[in-house]
């Protein structure tokens, strides 16, 4: 059987899915391999599956609040990533996954592994692209919607040939920023290559979106040799297990509650998001679960009996049993919340989350609120509006049955598998861009 080497970098919204298919892949028989931050290792190794680290690690850039600050910001923080979190490190990336990748039968890479293709290359095995997001497929014909635009809507009724002009000037003026990329390249005696490693970043071989169809339809300018699986979802945490006694006890309660998250990126840069949330609560007169992260500095006083604040929750557990969701809008988050079948209410932070937010209100399941709006009374006034329509709860529940349907995870290994030449996945299409499956 295989061995694959699995590498990513981010927060858990950017891990969980590589667990999600290491477990799968491991169970099939094969040998596969997780390789990114060390602080990860021991979340990947309670999981099951091997583990190697590769720099840099959050903890490399000094205090882990700023530098998440720093990250989420709206206008700078994926620059910030870009450039001095990634770059600079893509030397010591890539002596890390290509001594991870000894022996490696093929390479799956996030959008933000710069080192993924270049030790694919270097060892001449098959690479496989992941996209966890409908962003990051920066489609002329479905542009994102990305910070940089927000205060200019009207660009979004350009037609898809502005867009082709506009990604090209995009690729242009960052391009720059990726010469150490370059590089290395050379160092390591493989030719320069001209494109993109963010915009251009697809695989020959494979690209695995690795998110519902409910979000984003194939587009003519999405690469050859796209699947879209599904969610491949996983949410334990360290611990392993589900919800705690005290929190079960609470749902067991009374009515369902609001449940309040900023996925494991935004509680870094909560600010006073959890205190407007419990206002919000109590001004409702609905129940709540606050989701507050890691410490105690997110947790707000005098909470009240009809308000729980805990670090965290498996959110396919947690989710299912709330009236209504309120959330930052990433992708982890989000196919979560998606599942579910609940109405949500999606505040945005920064990255990816706008355009998340903008396709699950297209999809009619989500209310959006602007992080500078999301005040107490702004909060409680959506909720109100969320809770009492009917037809986007019905429509939540018909969408939440979709997503469950889809079989993410399965369908993403029999892709790998099938680039591998496994049997097992005879007939899984390569050459459009979908395999989901029913």
């Amino acid at each position: 059987m295989a061995r694959i080497v699995l590498t990513t970098f981010g927060t858990l919204g950017d891990l969980h899915p590589y667990v999600a298919l290491a477990r799968e892949l491991s169970s099939r028989g094969h040998r596969p391999l997780i390789a990114t931050h060390a602080s990860y290792g021991s979340r990947v190794e309670d999981a099951g599956i091997e583990f190697r680290p590769v720099r840099p690690d959050f903890t490399d850039f000094g205090d882990l609040a700023v530098v998440m600050r720093r990250a989420m910001d709206p206008q700078r923080g994926s620059d910030y990533i870009v450039r001095d979190m990634i770059v600079p490190s893509v030397r010591a990336s890539f002596e890390d996954l290509l001594a991870a990748s000894s022996g490696a039968d093929a390479i799956v890479g996030h959008m933000l592994t710069f080192a993924a293709p270049i030790v694919a290359e270097k060892l001449g095995v098959p690479r496989i692209h992941t996209m966890l997001q409908p962003l990051t497929l920066f489609s002329a014909y479905d542009p994102p919607r990305v910070p940089a635009f927000q205060s200019a809507p009207w660009t979004y009724r350009f037609p898809p040939g502005v867009w082709k002009v506009l990604w090209v000037i995009a690729r242009a003026v960052t391009r720059h920023w990726l010469r150490p990329v370059d590089e290395l390249r050379a160092e390591v005696g493989l030719p320069r290559s001209p494109r993109h490693p963010v915009i251009q970043a697809h695989s020959p071989t494979l690209n695995l979106a690795l998110f519902s169809p409910v979000l984003a339809a194939p587009q003519p300018d999405w690469p050859a040799h796209t699947c879209v699986t599904g969610f491949p979802f996983y949410d334990r945490d360290e611990r392993g297990g589900g919800m705690s006694a005290a929190l079960r006890e609470f749902l067991n309660a009374g009515p369902a509650p609001v449940v309040f998250t900023l996925g494991s990126s935004g509680v870094w840069d909560a600010g006073d998001f959890y205190a407007e949330a419990a206002a919000a609560a109590h001004a409702l007169g609905a129940r709540a679960v606050l989701l507050t992260g890691p410490g105690a500095g997110n947790v707000p006083r005098d909470l009240g009996a009809e308000v729980l604040a805990v670090d965290y929750a498996p959110h396919s557990e947690l989710f299912a049993e709330a009236a209504a969701i309120v959330h930052q809008g990433g992708i982890g988050t989000t196919g979560q919340a998606l599942a579910s079948g609940r109405p949500t209410l999606i505040i945005p932070f920064s990255h990816d989350q706008p355009d998340n937010a903008w396709r699950c209100a297209q999809l009619g399941v989500a209310r959006v609120l602007g992080r500078r709006a999301a005040r107490a009374r702004a909060i409680e006034r959506e909720l109100r509006v969320l809770l009492a329509d009917t037809v986007m709860r019905d429509r939540a529940a018909v969408v939440g049955a979709r997503v469950r349907a889809e079989h993410g995870t399965r369908t993403a290994v029999d892709a790998i598998e099938a680039v591998l030449g496994n049997d097992r996945a005879r007939g899984i299409r390569l050459d459009g861009t979908t395999g989901s499956r029913s």
